[in-house]
């Protein structure tokens, strides 16, 4: 990675590797196969753990156990995609959630959930960068430098709602279509020794469609080899990769910019999921009505996000820049996030369809969002060090997700919470007021893992 924020030389494109609609073609591809069988366990996660007899306090502290694992391994595995290549470190990602769905799906007991849970969070920070950081290099190496990015990192993100999406409706409707069935449920508990219950069939599927993802992994990321590194040089070339990671926000304002954007959105995010299951339930009267309506308004939420995502190249050109359009975005999120603080303490028709729009804002503003940051965060750092960039961006949602979620839910209900998320997320939007200085090429090279493990120094990818 390099010593700090560097723009990529404006080199001739190569022309190896895949062209720019393949490599879009690919991203969107892997980007859906990755978040589909996790959709599918969103909606059937917290009733399967309790099937199992564990109580809330245990669910919590399964989901606790995702997160941390995440947050903890972001940095490390964004650097270890950038020293040894964006296929094995996805295609580790996918092996891990195998095991972990598996896991999640047969265990009976509190340490196989726990351990599920956290090969997840391990999952997820390994996943976090190098798809999007494949998608750029391809791009780049065809086109060169100055390539339109947003078109594939629009229509990726578009791709990653869709999965959520689809995965949360048939997560939700796949047991209920079993259970249907006269008698399929107390079979397949008998069967397997009660392993297996109507409730653990989404998280089983989403174990096969992992080996269709790492073999789809496999076969279609091709990249240039790399030079060889032994464990020397990975161990040495990752805390390398690490510290120039946690540089990105202090050298360049833009980046600081786009981390703190990040960190806002995690606020967003942490009120709307923590606080509006609770608030489905309280107008249907009771929780499995309410769980029922709550998987019908993620997935309205996941195609609002796509909607966005596919309009954020046009946001950006009406708006004139990525940075204008960045902002329009964030102010969509706080509209979204007043009306829902607005509306908090009324259930009548007029109220409750003010709220679903709010929630509906939320995340079309999130959406359009997240590819004109990454836009701009890709012109502003090199390929050595794409992936931990993203890897300190992922991470910036997650911690503030994680402190914002604690706040949330120690705070009386009412508008209160959803007002300091829209807080949050207008202050967010209020950075992007002024445009951002052009970064300056470092002169100096930085440093690359070469073939003996030793570190030189390059400015450019």
């Amino acid at each position: 990675m390099t010593g700090g924020p560097v723009v990529a030389s404006p080199a001739p494109a190569s022309g190896r590797g895949p062209d720019e609609a393949t490599a879009r073609r690919r991203f969107v591809t892997v980007s859906f196969l990755f978040w589909f069988p996790i959709g599918m366990s969103i909606a059937t996660g917290v009733l399967l753990f309790t099937e199992r007899g564990m109580g809330l306090a245990a669910i919590a502290g399964f989901y606790a156990a995702h997160s941390l694992t995440a947050a903890a391994m972001e940095l490390p595995t964004g650097g270890l995609s950038d020293v040894i290549g964006r296929r094995p470190v996805l295609a580790i990602a996918g092996l891990l959630n195998l095991a972990a769905f598996t896991f999640i799906g047969l265990g009976a007991a509190g340490w196989a959930i726990a351990l599920g849970m956290g090969l997840m969070g391990l999952a997820r920070a390994l996943s976090s960068g190098p798809a999007e950081a494949w998608y750029v290099d391809t791009v780049h190496a065809h086109a060169g430098p100055d390539a339109d990015l947003r078109t594939g990192l629009a229509r990726g993100g578009s791709a990653t709602s869709a999965a959520l999406a689809l995965g949360t409706l048939l997560g939700g409707g796949l047991p209920w279509l079993l259970g249907l069935v006269p008698g399929l449920g107390e079979w397949l508990a008998d069967a397997t020794g009660g392993l297996v219950i109507l409730l653990s069939v989404p998280a089983l599927l989403g174990a096969l469609v992992e080996v269709v993802f790492v073999l789809y992994v496999l076969s279609a990321l091709t990249e240039p080899p790399r030079p060889r590194t032994g464990v020397r040089g990975v161990v040495g070339g990752v805390p390398a990769a690490i510290a120039a990671g946690l540089r990105l926000g202090a050298r360049d304002a833009l980046i600081r910019r786009i981390l703190l954007t990040a960190s806002a959105a995690g606020a967003a995010l942490a009120a709307v999921e923590l606080l509006t299951p609770g608030r489905a339930a309280a107008l249907m009267g009771t929780a499995e009505s309410g769980a029922l309506v709550f998987a019908g308004l993620a997935c309205a939420g996941f195609l609002c996000s796509a909607l966005g995502s596919q309009l954020a190249p046009l946001v950006a050109r009406f708006a004139g820049s990525s940075e204008r359009a960045v902002l329009a975005s964030l102010g969509l999120v706080t509209l979204g996030l007043t009306l829902l603080g607005l509306t908090a303490h009324s259930m009548n028709p007029l109220a409750t369809t003010v709220a679903v729009t709010g929630y509906a804002l939320v995340y079309l503003g999130l959406g359009a969002a997240g590819p004109n940051e990454n836009d701009l965060l890709h012109r502003r750092v090199d390929a050595s060090g794409r992936a931990t960039a993203l890897s300190v961006q992922s991470l910036s949602l997650q911690l503030v997700a994680a402190g914002a979620g604690l706040a949330a839910g120690s705070l009386p209900p009412g508008p209160l919470p959803w007002l300091l998320a829209a807080t949050a997320v207008l202050a967010g939007a209020l950075l992007w007021l002024r445009r951002a200085a052009p970064a300056k090429p470092l002169p100096d090279a930085v440093p690359r893992t070469e073939a003996d493990g030793s570190e030189t120094l390059s400015a450019h990818p």
